[in-house]
């Protein structure tokens, strides 16, 4: 959205840092609460519910109801939802209050948790190659390769595998192509092995700092060039983003594939060198160091070898697409764990703003999911596109309670 790569993937904060020894334990089972204890009559009894204003969330409903209107617990909801004029704010707020439920998520005798944030760069580019663009988007090289290789078979040894398509192999015992696993540097909760044929050998595949030097440039199409460096790194750690063109047109991208290689944090590396503090350790901070340190810019990058391959989106004015399939609408969508909260559903969500304590409660909905977004009571806020929703998505790590909105008789256990 996962943060996928995304779908979300990592959020922000998240990507940037992995500490080590930071890992959030398995998710342990919610405990969902009985209607006679924490299942609200109404959201009209929800905290500084008065407050909203539910015009967004309306709209990002009618969003989920693309996915949700052909359940029958959701047909009635979506079919009224869409019936209803978004600038009315009393008819939504009634709406809301007469047709659904609010349930409070607790995670083993818990009912706050973290809520960090996401967004969509925007970056300043061109479809030509030039003194102010000189830096290029790639799409999916054609000679990357990919082959699936269970963890139990890691330790065999070489193995052989044969060609299933243009950029696909599956193993066998007769096979002409070899492959030694121990070759690949690879994230060990995986199967997948992405390499480039040399010939009967399947080697890795080139890794980021080996691609800046244009390893793959006659291999991989060109999208785009842009024409900062730094912001086209982190669209990488996004995952999807814009990119507006010299006639104002915007070319939508989103993740096609990766070079096999293992995230690893520039956050991390820059706190563990002493270059700066955990508290530092923000997108912004690690800006402020490049732009203090330009001639140290390519060995940073350098330390997180994975690399992002891209393809052009729907060039619709619409937000990203998130896991329910629908586009994420800027403060108002989360990433959740649908094991816990069911995609498309309203949460109402209570928080504070990034760095700070001023409240920041508004009724949400959960479209989207991220590898790092696991349990009850964690949710990852889509704050839209461009530098000011950078800002505040980097630097979103805050503790936060949810409410689980769900059409009147459907139970939690039931909506998942």
């Amino acid at each position: 959205m996962k943060l996928k790569p995304f779908t979300t993937g990592w959020p922000l904060w998240l990507a940037l840092l992995a500490l080590a020894g930071c890992g959030t334990a398995p998710p342990r089972a919610p405990v969902i609460p009985s209607p006679s204890t924490a299942a609200s009559d109404s959201p009209a009894s929800l905290p500084d519910w008065n407050r909203q204003s539910l015009g967004d969330t309306l709209q990002g409903l009618r969003q989920s109801c693309r996915a949700l209107q052909k359940k029958p617990a959701w047909s009635g909801v979506c079919l009224e939802a869409a019936a209803l004029p978004s600038s009315d704010a009393d008819a939504a707020r009634r709406f809301f209050e007469n047709r659904f439920t609010a349930w409070k998520l607790q995670d083993g005798g818990r009912d706050n948790g973290l809520v960090t944030g996401y967004y969509e760069p925007l970056l300043n580019g061109s479809r030509f190659r030039s003194e102010r663009t000189p830096w290029p988007v790639y799409g999916a090289p054609r000679d990357l390769v990919s082959v699936d290789v269970p963890m139990s078979q890691r330790s065999r040894g070489a193995l052989r595998a044969k060609q299933a398509g243009p950029n696909r192999l599956v193993l066998a015992a007769n096979g002409n192509i070899e492959i030694n696993p121990a070759d690949f540097a690879v994230d060990p909760r995986g199967i997948r092995l992405k390499g480039r044929l040399s010939g009967s050998r399947l080697l890795p595949y080139f890794t980021r700092d080996q691609i800046n030097q244009g390893s793959i440039a006659g291999s991989a199409p060109v999208l785009a060039w842009v024409e900062d460096p730094v912001e086209l790194f982190f669209l990488q750690v996004q995952g999807s983003g814009r990119i507006q063109l010299d006639d104002g047109s915007f070319l939508h991208v989103g993740f096609a594939d990766q070079n096999g290689y293992a995230y690893q944090s520039i956050g991390k590396w820059l706190v563990d060198k002493g270059e700066m503090t955990l508290g530092d350790a923000s997108m912004q901070g690690i800006k402020d160091w490049i732009a203090r340190n330009p001639q140290r810019r390519d060995e940073l990058f350098a330390v997180n070898p994975s690399y992002i391959f891209f393809k052009q989106l729907p060039g619709d004015d619409g937000g990203p697409i998130g896991a329910l399939g629908v586009p994420l609408s800027g403060g108002y969508s989360i990433a959740v764990d649908p094991r816990y909260i069911p995609l498309g559903a309203p949460v109402y969500l209570s928080t504070t703003w990034p760095h700070s304590t001023e409240p920041l409660v508004r009724l949400v909905n959960a479209q989207d999911t991220g590898s790092a977004i696991k349990g009850a009571l964690r949710a990852d806020l889509f704050w839209g596109y461009g530098t000011e929703a950078g800002m505040y998505a980097g630097r979103m790590k805050q503790q936060g309670s949810m409410w689980l909105l769900l059409p009147k008789g459907l139970t939690p256990a039931a909506a998942l």
